[in-house]
């Protein structure tokens, strides 16, 4: 398999922390592409050039993160990352679901502030993600003591969002306020699969 990816991507790192918690990391090269700069090589595979794309060893192709996941899933003997019926499965995709939506919100900052020209940005569009990312990072310290010692795709998903949060400063240090949900990050964060797939500073 294929995996055509951006070291900055935290989508990619959700992929990339699944891939080596299930083992399944050796048996996937990857692809370093630029989504932003519409790589032939990437919209011939994902007509939205976006990362990540994964490309199967019958040249098929899935995108987005969560149908990756989904799939890679599948394809160990290990234990399961998406609990597959019960009130297991419902937490795990919520939390996933939670996390993506983190991300979208910290993503469209960096767009805003990273992309568009500052005469143009808009600071009612600004206040209105990063409220909504305040208000997940508030629910997760309250949630997070339910966590225990879950390793799967909803917690995964969390990490990586705090750790792009940490990339990015979409709402400056989160930590303070939450003191629960920052040290459990520290713990989750020292994992392999985290250290392997940091981004570059």
């Amino acid at each position: 398999m294929l995996l055509r990816h951006s070291a900055t991507s935290p989508f990619v790192r959700k992929v990339a922390v699944l891939l080596h918690e299930t083992g399944l990391i050796a048996r996937v090269s990857l692809a370093t592409v630029d989504g932003w700069a519409e790589p032939d090589e990437l919209t011939a595979d994902n007509p939205l050039s976006m990362v990540p794309t994964l490309v199967l060893d019958d040249g098929s192709t899935l995108y987005d993160s969560p149908v990756i996941c989904d799939y890679l899933d599948r394809q160990h003997d290990g234990p399961t990352m998406i609990p597959t019926d019960g009130a297991a499965r419902w937490q795990v995709l919520r939390d996933q679901a939670l996390a993506d939506g983190i991300l979208d919100c910290a993503v469209l900052v960096f767009v805003e502030l990273g992309k568009r020209p500052e005469d143009k940005r808009w600071d009612w569009w600004l206040d209105v993600k990063r409220r909504a990312i305040t208000r997940a990072l508030d629910l997760l310290e309250r949630e997070v003591g339910r966590y225990g010692g879950r390793i799967d795709l909803g917690t995964i998903s969390v990490a990586v969002a705090l750790g792009y949060l940490d990339l990015r400063g979409a709402v400056g240090d989160w930590r303070d306020a939450r003191p629960q949900l920052a040290a459990w990050y520290a713990r989750f964060a020292a994992r392999p699969s985290m250290v392997a797939t940091a981004p570059p500073a």
